[in-house]
């Protein structure tokens, strides 16, 4: 599993889609209370789902399980039996194997399943999963799909799996099959039917939010009802990786210059290792609970708090500052000019261990070491806001054909007032003392900042990657010196070939 740590996983469908239309998932939680909370909001909403039940096919709707903001389920059936299965749009590793992010894995038989005769393997930053590659016929928010690809993982829980959500192009199953039979499920869908929208849209619900308990959602092709103002969001291009990277593309966008203000409500400032610019480039991933960024962030989130530490932490989170439950913490992101304020609630996360119960911070240093982005924003972040992907032309097939693919991000915690009253009732208990509250003058960093990895094995690919676009320009400016010389050279041959006029004697036999 991925650091806090989940990975991602998408279909893969070789055959036809029965069905096609837009489709919803809703997302409740796993508490008693805040699944009840949840239903009735839900219902005041509009919206119905059965609480009995994994899975709803009425109108494609689906449940999506919020289990205490550490990971989020969903349900689909393959091959007529249900699977619960992570919800993931990016799957990070540590730099030992390439990223994937479109690839389906489930533990246990799959009734009817027919084999490919191929294996393939999904690294995570921590394990695998790993397999025969087999089809089964799927059937995934109100969508049929015949013989889907997938990973039967060896070794893994009976009935679980994990299901990503990401650009088709690091499939590992794809890779394998190197054909269309590999590619992802959203891929499949939006390629079989181009009326159906080629969006997906991720709003995740916040456990034990007294004031905001709406279930969260996972839609393709529509938009939730109450969020649609996401489409008057600006249009964050997808920042594309390396040419020799292409397997490691996610979604990731590009921060504002100065897009982080701390507790202290000034900028912290942080260059970027992918460019060695003030744009801190980002993923939007929904698998990683706790969000990863660069540690100098870190150190100036929660270094300041009265009380924090910095050590490890257990159940695979790692290292990470600890924080009093009770410090209410301020963040704010500028993304397209846009501020996103985090729900105090987000910046530390309730964990118990060893029947010990501490708050750590959501934004944790980086685990990982890789110089194509800066931070991997995840859930602590995502939960603040609604997201809309348009794949563009990240759909397989259709490269260079297609509008580009961007990402759309609209505020949900933009009423700071109901979120420092939430953090009061929530962890509180409903007495306000954060008047009382200060950050320390100084504090001691939890190590030494990030900086570049340095490979002397890539320097000149990092060359050809940084200098492409004048290289090309180079090429073609040559390429058109060459064409008008070669021109000019034919015009002299023809005026100067030896062609005889035409009053001079015809030569004699």
């Amino acid at each position: 599993m991925k650091t806090f740590l989940l990975l991602s996983i998408v279909p893969l469908l070789p055959s036809c889609l029965d069905f096609v239309g837009a489709a919803q998932l809703e997302i409740h939680g796993r508490s008693p209370r805040w699944e009840d909370n949840a239903f009735a909001v839900a219902q005041k909403r509009g919206l119905t789902f059965d609480k009995r039940s994994n899975i709803h096919t009425d109108h494609g709707v689906g449940i999506l399980t919020n289990s205490d903001d550490i990971t989020y389920y969903s349900s689909l059936t393959l091959g007529g039996k249900v699977f619960e299965v992570l919800i993931d749009t990016v799957h990070i590793d540590r730099a030992l194997f390439p990223i994937t992010s479109a690839d389906l894995w489930v533990g246990g038989n799959v009734p009817g399943s027919k084999s490919s005769g191929k294996s393939a393997k999904v690294q995570y930053a921590v394990g695998a999963a790993e397999g025969p590659i087999q089809f089964a016929d799927l059937e995934f928010l109100g969508f049929n799909v015949s013989d889907q690809a997938f990973i039967s993982a060896t070794g893994k829980d009976d009935g679980m799996g994990l299901i990503g959500l990401g650009p088709n192009r690091g499939s590992s199953i794809k890779q394998v099959l190197k054909s269309s039979a590999g590619n992802a499920v959203l891929d499949r869908i939006f390629l079989s039917d181009t009326s159906t929208p080629n969006f997906l849209t991720v709003l995740l619900g916040r456990s034990h939010d007294p004031t905001d308990l709406y279930p969260g959602n996972i839609t393709i092709g529509e938009l939730i009802p109450g969020f649609e103002n996401v489409t008057q969001m600006p249009k964050l291009p997808v920042a594309e990786v390396s040419l020799r990277a292409q397997n490691d593309q996610h979604w990731q966008i590009l921060l504002d210059q100065d897009g982080i203000t701390g507790p202290d409500s000034k900028v912290i400032n942080v260059t970027s290792i992918v460019d060695g610019g003030k744009r801190l480039n980002a993923v939007l991933d929904t698998g990683f609970t706790l969000t990863q960024v660069p540690r100098q962030i870190a150190d100036a989130i929660y270094g300041r708090v009265p009380g924090a530490t910095f050590g490890a932490v257990g159940r695979g989170v790692g290292e990470t500052w600890k924080v009093p439950c009770d410090a209410e913490v301020n963040l704010t992101f500028s993304i397209g000019g846009v501020i996103y304020p985090i729900h105090p609630l987000d910046i530390s996360l309730d964990w118990s261990e060893n029947g010990t119960q501490l708050c750590i911070g959501s934004f944790q240093p980086r685990v990982i070491n890789d110089d194509n982005y800066d931070m991997i924003l995840g859930m602590s972040f995502l939960r603040n806001v609604y997201m809309l992907v348009n794949f563009g032309d990240f759909i397989d097939g259709k490269e260079g054909k297609t509008a580009d693919p961007y990402v759309q991000l609209l505020p949900t915690t933009s009423d700071t007032t109901e979120a420092h009253n939430d953090f009061v009732q929530v962890r509180l208990k409903g007495v306000d003392s954060t008047k009382d509250q200060s950050l320390l003058d100084t504090f001691t960093p939890s190590g030494p900042p990030d900086v570049k990895k340095t490979n002397s094995n890539n320097a000149f690919p990092d060359w050809l990657d940084k200098n492409k676009v004048i290289l090309i320009a180079v090429g073609a400016s040559l390429g058109g010196v060459l064409l008008i010389l070669f021109a000019v050279l034919c015009f002299c041959r023809r005026t100067n070939g030896g062609y005889q006029r035409m009053h001079d004697p015809v030569p004699s036999a």
